[in-house]
């Protein structure tokens, strides 16, 4: 089984014209957003599924993993200080604000198991898989 994305609290892509032209002003005019989805990846091997986060300057203790009912949350913050002493910002393209990314994560996972590192701007969330168990008969033929 794979995990499947849950949703996105706002999509990159706007899909009203107003939608676009908010997030247009917004992220080009220096203004910072409040929200924010960073990007992810999501691999398998056989021992485990991981989740790959990438978000920069944010601080370990801002974020948050939660598994709740089969769907892993995880949410976090980057803020955005401005009291910066003789800085005139004339492009800001790095995204701020608060985040959350949630998956529905499949049943044969070890929750107690789950791990979650920090490291290099990277949050990796490893989820490790329940050991299959191989039940073999030998059946004979009557």
């Amino acid at each position: 089984m794979k995990l499947v994305r849950f949703n996105q609290t706002e999509p990159y892509f706007p899909n009203t014209f107003s939608g676009m032209l908010d997030k247009f002003f917004n992220e080009n005019m220096g203004t910072p957003i409040k929200h924010f989805n960073p990007a992810v990846d999501v691999s398998e091997d056989e021992k485990s599924y991981e989740i790959q986060l990438a978000v920069p300057g944010v601080k370990k203790s801002d974020f948050k993993v939660d598994l709740t009912e089969g769907k892993l949350t995880i949410s976090g913050e980057r803020k955005f200080e401005e009291k910066k002493e003789g800085k005139n910002y004339h492009s800001l393209e790095t995204q701020y604000g608060s985040f959350s990314r949630s998956f529905y994560v499949p049943e044969d996972i070890h929750a107690e198991d789950i791990a979650a590192v920090y490291e290099d701007g990277v949050l990796k969330v490893t989820l490790p898989k329940k050991e299959k168990k191989v039940v073999k008969a030998a059946i004979e033929v009557k």
